[in-house]
């Protein structure tokens, strides 16, 4: 019965992991809808961006979410294409 109460205030373990992420996935969301407008050389700069600020002394957490919302929006970009890598579909 304690673990029923203690479930329904804290909620599940499931439940607090994503409400403990849900910030970083909204704001994942809110560049992938800047980057829709960018060009394909725009998108493709943002490795080379990504690059610099870490080696500028950022941290992959202070890039992650820009650097997920580029590899989504690359992503929608490829949709029904198909793309050989070494040799392969």
């Amino acid at each position: 019965m304690l673990k029923t109460i203690a479930r329904k205030i804290l909620g599940t373990k499931h439940e607090r992991e994503i409400k403990k992420i849900r910030p970083i996935v909204d704001e994942i969301n809110r560049y992938f809808e800047e980057y829709r407008d960018l060009s394909e050389e725009e998108l493709k700069a943002k490795t080379g961006e990504f690059r610099k600020r870490l080696e500028e002394g950022e941290t992959l957490d202070d890039i992650l979410p820009e650097a997920y919302a580029t590899v989504k929006e690359a992503c929608r970009r490829l949709v029904g294409r198909k793309i050989l890598v070494t040799g392969q579909e």
